[in-house]
């Protein structure tokens, strides 16, 4: 059994292994403590953030994100005793930008069949200020996008993979962050399902494609500041937006009180960016296997 799970640990992607490891350098263990000092970093930013207005909010934003990151750098470099090839700078800005346009698309296209479906409808906000709506929107987009990340795709799935597989990181990490938005406006067990496959599965797919958070974290923040954007309520959370969303038909069509994440439409549509992402990865690894 020991043999197994060290075997195990040696699996890790792109990581640096060595022998007799302390106690802490565990993946488990890791895992939590990573987890807790980026929960904290959230916890001491986010109430400055929304009682901060305008440019102000969004710095603090970024600030946090910034110490977040460098959390995940030394919860890695020390207690992981790893390299950190998924936040690379090299090619971080193409990766991001390649996840924006993941992003872009997939709610675009979601959102685009649910209005043929007759389900949305859309008039511009004449009053709106755009640019404290694109504050409103971008703001907690990128606090989630680098948060959300760096705990599930960053710490749980790598430290998942490593005991029990590529397999059981997607499927569980996908679970808990379905499960980690049951307690959000108008959650159901349907909405949590969907969560869990068009967001869990499809970042967690985007991840092994890439093997970078920067490209998860591009997908994600482009998902959440364009729903934002549009008016569209955010996992439950409503949104000021450009646009007045009128909403007709079926929850299952429309998302309800949820969203756009609690309609069928982006769960199909998630699925058929995600196959493709996921078929990429295991020929990634095929080839990689075949390397002499």
């Amino acid at each position: 059994m020991k043999k197994m799970f060290a075997d195990q640990e040696k699996q890790h992607m792109g990581g640096k292994i060595s022998t007799g490891r302390p106690w802490w350098s565990f993946s488990i263990i890791w895992m939590i403590v990573g987890t807790i000092g980026i929960i904290l970093v959230d916890a001491l930013f986010r109430p400055l953030a929304e009682q901060a207005q305008g440019v102000a909010s969004l710095l603090l934003t970024l600030t946090a994100g910034i110490v977040a990151i460098i959390v995940y750098r030394l919860t890695m470099k020390y207690l992981a005793r790893r390299s950190i090839p998924e936040l690379s700078r090299k090619r971080a800005g193409i990766e991001a930008g390649m996840g924006l346009l993941t992003g872009a698309i997939f709610i675009t296209v979601s959102t685009l069949i649910i209005v043929a479906a007759g389900g949305y409808s859309f008039q511009w906000a004449s009053t709106a200020d755009a640019g404290s709506v694109l504050i409103s929107s971008v703001t907690p987009a990128l606090n989630a996008a680098i948060i959300e990340e760096l705990i599930f795709r960053g710490l749980m799935f790598q430290a998942i993979s490593k005991l029990a597989g590529n397999g059981a990181a997607l499927a569980m990490t996908s679970l808990f962050f379905g499960v980690a938005h049951l307690g959000n406006t108008g959650a159901t067990l349907w909405s949590a399902f969907a969560i869990s496959v068009e967001a869990g599965m499809l970042l967690g797919a985007a991840f092994l494609w890439r093997r970078n958070l920067w490209f998860a974290m591009g997908l994600h923040f482009a998902w959440n500041a364009l729903e934002g954007l549009l008016g569209i309520p955010v996992s439950g959370h409503p949104a000021a937006g450009l646009f007045t969303v009128k909403v007709n038909g079926l929850a299952i069509l429309t998302g309800g009180d949820f969203g756009l994440e609690g309609s069928i439409v982006p769960v199909m549509v998630s699925l058929l960016i995600a196959i493709p992402m996921l078929i990429g990865a295991a020929r990634k690894r095929v080839s990689s296997f075949e390397k002499p």
